[in-house]
């Protein structure tokens, strides 16, 4: 088809962009260790977070059409799951997990986009695996189940930091799924560090849906209002707004058809729609992901625009520090040859050759220990003095600007310390243009690229299949 063929040679093109101009730059300057590129080439993914008692599980197991992830009122499945889909299997024999894999396997198969989370280390990755499931849902998107978050928990609990890892993923996820249960509203601690820094740090208000779940076990529609008005006060509350987004209302109906508690739920059949509404906001995440790419070539190619140009910066500045010290150097050192030749001269001594090698001797000397020493001296200072006024590196005039350097600025840090200015200047000046031709000239064709995906009218899309 025209229009699958259409989407698919464009992300192809946008990713053989970011492997040949942003990645090496990336890699090389530690803006990231693996290539970016690994982010993008993979399948729409759909990232699914809540407390423990949200029914995550529940409801991924209505989404796939069979019980795949534990499910209980406890903490059950501590692991980080991806499901994803198998054709190997028809799903008329039945839907069920067709293959697993383990997370040391996960992160060092190119196939998948995950290297990164190999800086978890160990503990992480026996808790991270993968799952195959025949089901027609997963045929063009991943899940991603995650660990229920309590309110007492902490890393050394967990032997990995949980916040990290949510981020590293949800900066790749092109939906994200916050998750609530009518017992506890979004009152939970690391619910609340999600929400108020990770996620705002890692991804877009666009990309978040938020699911109040398991609303059959409300006694009455009154109960559920009350709940719902809880929620929006606790999200206020967690994320700084006034304007509470949209929250879908959704429960499992197979959970609550072997549910022993009988509320009065007739107000459910109100919210039918509610729940069919988030599952095609789901499986609408692969009309989403080239829009969210398109957004990941234009964030990440400015932020290495900003790291490198800040970079150059430092370099000339440290450069012209060198020049005018050594040229300093270089001047106290002939003012003490001349001065030890004069000493000499005036002193008396009659042969020419002794008070001129003296004075050239003397030199020497000054400019060695100038070099070795004075001036080794004044460049840790200097770079001391640059680090510490790190924003002076760059032009902060615009809140864009602000943000893209406060995402930068740690890396610009990291990198100046670690090579102490001594990087070529040449290398990362072609470096810098080729990101920004990305910036002025690359992110642009990628948007109008998808605009024309957008203004194509459906006639071309039926022509061009008779055609093939």
């Amino acid at each position: 088809m025209y229009r699958d063929n259409y989407l698919t040679a464009l992300k192809n093109e946008i990713i053989e962009m970011v492997s040949g101009k942003l990645t090496p730059a990336a890699k090389l300057y530690g803006y990231s260790e693996t290539p970016l590129e690994s982010a993008i080439k993979w399948k729409p993914q759909v990232l699914v977070i809540g407390n423990y008692s949200s029914g995550k599980s529940t409801l991924i197991n209505e989404f796939l059409g069979a019980t795949i992830q534990k499910t209980g009122q406890a903490p059950t499945d501590d692991s980080f799951t991806i499901l994803t889909y198998d054709d190997s299997v028809p799903e008329e024999a039945g839907i069920r997990v067709t293959d697993e894999r383990d997370g040391k396997f996960l992160m060092n198969d190119p196939e998948y986009p995950f290297e990164s989370l190999k800086r978890h280390g160990q503990r992480f990755a026996a808790h991270f695996c993968l799952k195959k499931v025949n089901s027609p849902f997963l045929k063009h998107l991943a899940l991603i189940d995650t660990p229920g978050m309590i309110d007492s928990i902490t890393e050394r609990d967990r032997g990995y930091n949980y916040q990290e890892a949510i981020g590293d993923l949800a900066r790749t996820a092109d939906l994200i799924l916050v998750l609530f249960d009518p017992h506890k509203a979004g009152t939970g601690r690391e619910a609340h560090e999600s929400l108020r820094d990770t996620l705002p740090k890692e991804t877009f208000e666009d990309r978040l849906l938020f699911v109040l779940n398991r609303i059959d076990e409300c006694a009455s529609l009154p109960d559920l209002l009350r709940v719902y008005g809880t929620l929006c006060w606790n999200l206020s509350q967690m994320t700084g707004r006034k304007d509470i987004p949209m929250i879908h209302l959704t429960y499992s109906q197979h959970a609550s058809n072997k549910s022993q508690t009988h509320y009065d739920s007739e107000y459910l059949h109100l919210l039918e729609n509610q729940r069919e509404e988030l599952k095609k906001a789901i499986q609408d995440a692969p009309r989403y992901q080239l829009d969210n790419i398109a957004t990941f070539v234009e964030v990440n190619s400015e932020r290495l625009s900003h790291l490198l140009g800040s970079l150059i910066i430092y370099k000339k500045r440290l450069r012209n520090f060198k020049t005018k010290f050594t040229l300093l150097g270089i001047l106290l050192a002939l003012i003490s040859g001349a001065a030890t030749s004069g000493i000499l001269f005036f002193a008396g001594f009659p042969v020419l050759e002794i008070f001129a090698s003296a004075g050239a001797a003397a030199a020497v000397g000054v400019f060695f220990i100038w070099i070795t020493m004075a001036q080794k001296s004044l460049e840790a200072r200097f770079e001391k003095e640059q680090l510490e006024k790190l924003d002076n590196l760059t032009n902060l005039k615009t809140q864009a600007r602000r943000d893209t350097w406060n995402s930068v600025k740690g890396y610009v840090r990291d990198y100046i310390i670690r090579t102490k200015g001594k990087y070529a200047l040449s290398p990362l000046e072609v470096h810098y243009r080729a990101v920004r031709s990305v910036v002025e000239k690359g992110s642009k064709e990628i948007r109008s690229a998808l605009n024309e995906y957008a203004n194509l009218k459906p006639d071309d899309f039926i022509q061009d299949d008779m055609v093939d």
